[in-house]
């Protein structure tokens, strides 16, 4: 699976003051060790830089690619800064993070990929929000990328991004992503698909927040998930998708075809594996303590 790492983000209040007082080695740093960590893009989450993006996002494009070759993902909203960014792009094909099928996007954002060649990130939002099952996800992204194909984008070049709401909110929202992956290939054939896996665990203790991350990564996987955006410094993550961890998948797909498993004869990290899956998917009631119970 395709790993874009996703810890230059502006929410972080270190890297917000570094790309504000405009510290170039700090962020550098962040996308070496990222580079180092073995992730296969960079992604730039700059919010809505609404304060001089013209001159702020190419500085900071500037700035990572002199320590990195990895691909760059630009991602905001705002199609001034997106603009700016990939017009200050050298090194590769950039990959735009993200476009959807809202009105605004159609006319701002998407225009961008064809201006500069660029490849698309491609949500099922629609001016509605976003839609509230598989089925009306699928309907919309069809609808959006046909769009999409009608502007000259073709399938290969848009990631599909059916939306990972948080665990803690709504845990059947984390079913109607494995059903829309499930039919993704049918509904838009050829197009590659990505989707922000530390999404699944916001508002969960930081404790948690990996083993709900990693085991989502394997279900998704298991379903042909090209790509995900994650958290380059999870070194157990990144062990997983290089196969280094074969028994957690095992053990997790297990879980998913409803196999009968006798925890006593599992280790304790395996038994957390297993009941993490059944949180996520909805066959145990989540809580924070659900590795305790």
């Amino acid at each position: 699976m395709i790993l874009i790492g996703e810890n230059i983000h502006i929410i972080s209040k270190d890297v917000s003051v570094a790309i504000r007082e405009r510290n170039a080695r700090f962020l550098q740093d962040l996308a070496v060790k990222q580079t180092e960590a073995g992730v296969h893009y960079l992604d730039l989450n700059i919010g809505p830089a609404r304060k001089n993006p013209e001159e702020m996002v190419p500085w900071l494009v500037k700035a990572i690619e002199e320590v990195t070759d990895l691909p760059l993902s630009i991602d905001t909203l705002n199609p001034v800064a997106m603009e700016a960014g990939l017009a200050a792009i050298t090194k590769s094909r950039a990959l735009i993070n993200s476009a959807s099928g809202r009105t605004d996007s159609k006319q701002e954002m998407m225009p961008l990929a064809v201006k500069y060649n660029a490849e698309l990130v491609l949500s099922v939002f629609t001016d509605k929000g976003c839609p509230p099952d598989a089925d009306s996800r699928i309907e919309s992204i069809m609808e959006t990328a046909a769009y999409a194909n009608e502007l000259g984008i073709p399938n290969e070049d848009l990631w599909i991004d059916p939306v990972l709401l948080p665990i803690s909110a709504d845990q059947a929202q984390v079913g109607f992503d494995l059903e829309f992956m499930k039919m993704l290939e049918d509904a838009v054939p050829g197009a590659k698909s990505t989707i922000g896996l530390s999404n699944v665990s916001n508002g969960t203790p930081d404790h948690l927040r990996g083993i709900l991350n990693r085991t989502m990564m394997v279900m998704l996987g298991r379903y042909n998930m090209y790509s995900v955006i994650a958290d380059a410094f999870d070194k157990e993550l990144i062990a997983i998708n290089n196969g280094e961890r074969p028994d957690i998948i095992d053990i997790v797909y297990k879980v998913m075809d409803e196999e009968e498993i006798d925890l006593s004869s599992l280790s304790q990290e395996m038994v957390h594996y297993v009941k993490t899956a059944e949180v996520l998917l909805d066959r145990m009631l989540y809580s924070d303590g659900w590795l305790d119970h």
